[in-house]
């Protein structure tokens, strides 16, 4: 019989505190950004998912075929008991993990780690629905500050898929890689999912899609200022911008003024300026290269046991244990 398990890890007031702590630090900062977590209302999760369909956005398509070519071998490289998945979603890409574990006969319990409720349930449901005596403890939490991984016993495997950590600067990576790995026990494992190194003509198209579905996901930033805080960024005033930082490795979206404009923000009681041409980020996608990976993991104390790409050789998927 499949239980359900929510663990509520958020303080009340949470999301309207860290927005106006974001906006209040990002707009008022030289040069202005602010964190991609903010993309993310209703309609921004809508845009997303179009995203993830498009020719030009390969790492989602790129994943699945590595984890559908490797998941047997995850499985049996594990053994774990309990699937633990940071910034879970629906929950799509991890049901290839959770049959090979099933198969392979050790799977006990998942464990999706999210900011959203909503996605907590519809991936809570899916998976009691697909596997017989899995339970499934959903932890709401924002990883980025607290982990929210039960104490469960067996080997636990901890997912991170999607490219994600490379929306994290260097500094930032370094202190959630450390706190994972003061998380992990004996007989644990890591799966990283990262985006790599290549042209980088097809880094911006992936970016910047010519149907323009990248664009108004990068402003919906906007729209969820207007709605939250009371501002009054006209959209249309705004352009979006995909740019390859070659000294960085990463891409960077930005919103570009298009005006001289005054932007009110009630809801942190500032008024913003933004000049002609003015870009502030929203954010960064690094890409990655095994070698150094291997050492960002090894800096926390982590060691790179497998590594796998998809044919082309566009997407990364790392299998890592405490050193």
């Amino acid at each position: 019989m499949t239980t359900i398990q929510i663990d509520r890890r958020l303080p009340e007031e949470f999301f309207a505190t860290a927005l106006r702590a974001d906006a209040l630090a990002g707009l008022t900062a030289t040069p202005k950004s602010l964190p991609p977590k903010w993309f993310y209302d209703e309609r921004g999760s809508e845009l997303f998912d179009k995203i993830t369909l498009l020719d030009e956005y390969y790492p989602t398509r790129a994943e699945r075929e590595i984890l559908a070519a490797a998941a047997g071998q995850i499985a049996a490289q594990t053994g774990a008991a309990t699937l633990a998945e940071l910034g879970s979603g629906s929950g799509d890409k991890t049901r290839l993990l959770l049959d090979a574990l099933a198969a392979a006969g050790t799977l006990r319990r998942y464990v999706p780690v999210d900011v959203s409720e909503a996605a907590l349930a519809v991936a809570a449901t899916r998976m009691t629905e697909r596997y017989q005596d899995l339970a499934v403890h959903a932890v709401l939490s924002d990883f980025t500050a607290h982990l929210g991984l039960p104490g469960d016993p067996g080997r636990r495997l901890v997912v991170f898929l999607g490219g994600t950590i490379g929306n994290l600067l260097p500094a930032e990576r370094a202190e959630f890689l450390a706190r994972v790995r003061a998380e992990l026990r004996s007989g644990d494992a890591l799966l990283l999912g990262t985006d790599l190194v290549k042209d980088p003509a097809v880094l911006v198209a992936a970016y910047d899609d010519a149907a323009g579905v990248t664009a108004e996901f990068n402003k919906n930033m906007l729209r969820v200022l207007n709605a939250e805080l009371g501002a009054d960024f006209d959209v249309d005033q705004f352009e979006h911008v995909a740019v390859w930082n070659a000294e960085a490795e990463w891409i960077e979206m930005r919103l570009r003024s298009l005006a001289d404009q005054t932007i009110h923000v009630p809801g942190i009681d500032r008024t913003v300026r933004f000049a002609a041409g003015e870009e502030m980020r929203t954010e960064i996608s690094a890409k990655f290269r095994r070698e150094g990976l291997a050492a960002e993991l090894a800096a926390a104390g982590l060691a790179m046991r497998s590594w796998w790409t998809d044919a082309g050789g566009r997407f990364g998927l790392s299998l890592s244990v405490p050193a």
